[in-house]
């Protein structure tokens, strides 16, 4: 069993964003498999689910001690994901599990990613119109058990069909149901809701896959490490800072299902990041600081006293003219 040192490292990278954004993992480390290290799809992906197993337990652990997971959503969306994904998995047996089959619900799954991508940005929007604040408590959500099971049907059907993740599509989709809820909320419940559909979607991988373990070592090595770091970072980390980071993950993932190739995919990528720090820089101004409070007990107050202080014995100089 041979480690790859530079899988290890991608891996790291994908698992970073994977504990920050509970989104990406599936749409980002298959496709650096098969581009950058010529592992055979069938490999990449069955290699991919079953590092997923472990990978994605440690970022759910994370967020379960933080407090940032709503345990009766996760039971409504693995209710829905689970069946599904094998569902799904027979879906793709009936259509012969052909490469075009399959292309074909990847582009369809990346363009709801990409209307999800657009649609955070206008939730973004509208939220800081109306000046809502995504600070609701977890434990005060009220689910809504049909709408939350239908978007673990979704999820779990994409997967069975893709046999890549569907986290960024749950994301979204959760985002609209609970449009209080905050990102960080969002992610710990989306990784721990992950955990039961990746071992159902790794276990029929394992029987119908092609596992390479070396390739699943390497994997396993380099992500669990930076998904822990990654949810550590995003249960503590503030909506306002959280929120975009998804955003940019999703529309990458949107991006590589639709079939955008590696050198496009970094060109747009580029050009989106610089336009988007342009945006915010022309918006928020950060250089224009008004200034800054004086303390108690400054020179500012100094003065004022001392003026006070002179008025005073301008006005008690008539009187002592008077009594002299």
């Amino acid at each position: 069993m041979h480690i790859d040192p530079y899988i290890v490292i991608g891996s790291a990278v994908v698992g970073l964003l994977v504990g920050l954004t509970g989104a990406g993992g599936g749409a980002l480390m298959t496709p650096m498999l098969i581009l950058l290290f010529k592992v055979s799809p069938p490999s990449a992906i069955s290699s991919d689910l079953v590092a997923a197993v472990l990978m994605r337990p440690v970022g759910a652990a994370v967020h379960l001690r933080k407090g940032t997971v709503r345990l009766g959503m996760v039971g409504w969306l693995a209710a829905g994901s689970v069946p599904m994904a094998f569902l799904g998995a027979y879906f793709l047996h009936l259509l012969g599990g052909t490469k075009s089959a399959q292309t074909h619900v990847e582009q369809a799954l990346g363009a709801a990613l990409l209307t999800g991508a657009a649609a955070m940005v206008l939730r973004y929007v509208l939220d800081v119109r109306s000046g809502a604040d995504r600070t609701t408590a977890i434990r005060d959500v009220v689910i809504k058990p049909v709408p939350t099971l239908v978007i673990g049907m979704i999820g779990g059907l994409i997967v069975g069909l893709t046999s890549v993740g569907s986290g960024s599509l749950m994301i979204v989709l959760l985002l609209f149901v609970y449009p209080m809820l905050s990102s960080k909320n969002l992610v710990g419940t989306d990784l721990t809701q992950a955990v039961p559909l990746t071992a159902a979607a790794a276990a029929g991988a394992l029987i119908f896959g092609s596992v390479q373990f070396g390739v699943t070592a390497s994997l396993i090595i380099g992500s669990v490490p930076a998904v822990l770091i990654g949810s550590l970072l995003s249960s503590r980390a503030p909506d306002r800072y959280l929120r975009p980071v998804i955003t940019f993950v999703i529309f990458a993932s949107g991006l590589k299902y639709v079939g955008v190739g590696t050198t496009g995919l970094g060109w747009i990528l580029s050009v989106t990041g610089i336009a988007a720090i342009s945006t915010w820089l022309v918006c928020a101004r950060p250089w224009q600081r008004g200034p800054a409070p004086v303390p108690a007990g400054g020179p500012a107050e100094d003065q004022a006293e001392d003026q006070a202080e002179g008025a005073a014995e301008e006005s008690a100089e008539p009187d002592r003219a008077r009594t002299g």
